[in-house]
């Protein structure tokens, strides 16, 4: 039976479970399995495709995904009723798998915004951003005065800027005033203020807050001049003058935020971050290797991927530090692992809390399982730095982040490191965006493809239904990669996504 008529995928030869291609009743014979379903299986749902003993580890990927918590028949789906999560030793294996990447010898090009300095843009934004979320209506008001879906008018004479966009938090105050939540924020917001993106910036605080714009301005090193401007509610004298006066610079700025023009740059001026949110069980299948295959193209011209979420590669580790081309940067990623293995503790939380609602819905059942399918958007080169959350991201290749699994949280620390474009891939039909950087969704399965097209890009459920290859849709990735860093605008950008998902990771204890 050819695989696309066939009801199951099987990953690989050693597993034990096989997943099903579509709902599953009773009776149904599994090809090459000499199995009968017992009792209905959803699809991306696993079937035990042999006996399982209480105790026993079982396989996906050739790898554990969790041990029985009960005796598993043959044909029976397995899933959180009989499956749990349980620790294992893992192999760090370091650096065993690392190859020489084999760079092509002329570039993609795409068409980018090249900066005075030097830095090359994939969008052309003015931002306001916030100190302190007390300063957050200001901008807000200021940012919606130039809102083209409010007034059309106010940036029709600007054609080349993609929007004015306020990026707001609820942060700022009631933290300690040296120590690692405030500093986290600081170079959150700093990432952010220094993007290729944003042609300039408003930084606007309330004038008393323990972020005083001073002491960013002092960790992040940077100046205020003509792209970017600091002041105060307090020092200018309340709301209403305040937001005339940051809509009155705005105004001056527009027009030399207009002056740019797009050329033709090295793809290696791409700067990817790498997302999943609403996984499924066929994330790890189609939109996820689907994305690794285009990763490992973008990192042959020379561009960069971001890999994150540490929360969502635990117990998959191994994997990525066998790519390590170094001890110490496997050394630094298992630094990051056993760091949130103490947070849940001091917490009362568990690594296996992970998985949402939404992804054990969609087939996944355990954080080993999640966290093996989304580490394939990694592709297959070698990981070559580890980097803080919201640390600028200098390496070229693949890299991973240390950031939460929360999507909007993970994405922002990858935008304040540099990332000027997202590929976020979706299995349940995640709506999202991260300006200033477009975001790319890539569906898991055709189904939500045809209910959630508003919000799709790129279907990857060809993979599940037999009609392309996981390499295929990796080239399409990879070409939609350069057109929209060219300025094709995602369909997250007409629908306006990208402010609100503005989410700086907070830390510690509000005072």
């Amino acid at each position: 039976m050819p695989a696309a008529q066939s009801p199951i995928i099987r990953i690989h030869a050693a597993d034990n479970v096989v997943i099903a291609r579509h709902q599953l009743v009773g009776g149904t014979p599994l090809p090459g399995e000499g199995v009968t379903v017992s009792g209905l299986v959803p699809p991306g749902h696993k079937v035990a495709v042999r006996a399982l003993a209480r105790g026993e580890a079982v396989r996906r990927y050739n790898q554990i995904i969790g041990t029985a918590r009960t005796d598993i028949a043959p044909g029976q789906h397995v899933h959180t009723h009989n499956l749990e999560f349980s620790h294992f030793a893992r192999d760090p294996a370091v650096g065993q798998g690392a190859q020489a990447t084999a760079y092509v010898k002329q570039p993609a090009t795409f068409q980018g915004i090249r900066r005075a300095d030097g830095r090359i843009a994939t969008r052309n934004y003015v931002g306001v951003l916030t100190s302190v979320n007390c300063s957050a209506t200001v901008a807000r008001a200021i940012s919606d005065h130039f809102r083209r879906d409010i007034h059309p008018e106010a940036l029709a004479a600007f054609a080349n800027v993609d929007g004015v966009v306020a990026l707001t938090h609820g942060g700022g105050c009631a933290t300690a005033s040296d120590g690692e939540p405030l500093q986290l924020l600081r170079r959150t917001l700093g990432g952010y203020a220094r993007h290729p993106n944003f042609a300039a910036i408003l930084v606007v605080g309330l004038g008393c807050e323990t972020n005083q714009i001073a002491g960013l301005m002092e960790q992040e090193g940077l100046n205020a001049g003509t792209a970017l401007h600091t002041f105060n509610i307090q020092d200018t004298g309340g709301t209403r003058k305040t937001v005339a006066h940051g809509i009155e610079l705005i105004t001056w700025l527009l027009e030399e935020a207009n002056k740019i023009k797009r050329e033709p740059v090295s793809a290696s001026h791409i700067t990817v971050g790498l997302q999943c949110g609403g996984s499924d069980g066929y994330s790890g299948i189609s939109a996820n290797p689907a994305l690794g295959s285009a990763v490992d193209r973008l990192v042959r011209h020379g561009g960069t991927a971001i890999l994150s979420e540490t929360p969502e590669i635990y117990g998959g580790e191994h994997l990525l530090t066998r790519r390590a081309v170094s001890q110490e940067v496997a050394e630094k990623l298992l630094a990051r692992i056993r760091w949130w293995e103490r947070h849940c503790e001091r917490n009362d939380a568990e690594m296996d809390n992970n998985p949402s609602a939404g992804n054990k819905a969609g087939g996944l059942t355990t954080i080993l399982e999640k966290s093996l399918g989304a580490i394939a958007k990694s592709g297959t080169t070698n990981l070559v730095d580890v980097y803080e959350y919201a640390q600028r991201v200098s390496a070229k290749g693949l890299v991973f982040m240390d950031t939460p699994g929360y999507d909007p949280v993970s994405a922002t620390g990858q935008v304040a490191g540099g990332a000027n474009l997202i590929c976020f891939t979706t299995g349940r039909g995640s709506a999202y965006g991260c300006a200033p950087s477009p975001s790319l969704k890539l569906s898991t399965n055709t189904e939500l493809w045809r209910k959630q097209e508003d919000d799709i890009d790129i279907n990857c459920g060809d993979v599940i239904d037999g009609t392309a290859s996981v390499d295929e849709l990796g080239e399409r990735i990879f070409q939609a990669m350069l057109q929209t860093a060219s300025g094709a605008r995602t369909k997250s950008e007409v629908h306006g996504y990208g402010q609100n998902e503005f989410v700086p990771w907070q830390l510690g204890a509000t005072m």
